[in-house]
């Protein structure tokens, strides 16, 4: 039986500089753009639905916002 050895890398993480932290930030308002898009997108593809297609689904007029934000928020 042969050993194994385990190494454990320690990572020093250094201060962002002022561009990463914009980057970084730029990066969140992006991808919440993203998520609203989805968020309407789905909306607006469930209110497009019959009262027929909504009940097969499961899924009350009244709760399509509710729905989609579980959807695409998963909250």
């Amino acid at each position: 039986m042969s050993e194994k050895m385990t190494y454990a890398n320690e990572i020093l993480l250094a201060p962002a500089s002022i561009a990463d932290r914009i980057v970084a930030r730029f990066s969140e308002w992006k991808e919440k753009l993203e998520q609203r898009a989805q968020y309407r997108k789905t909306v607006r593809e469930l209110w497009n639905l019959s009262d027929h297609e909504l009940q097969d689904l499961g899924i009350n007029r009244s709760s399509i916002r509710l729905v989609a934000r579980m959807a695409v928020y998963g909250n």
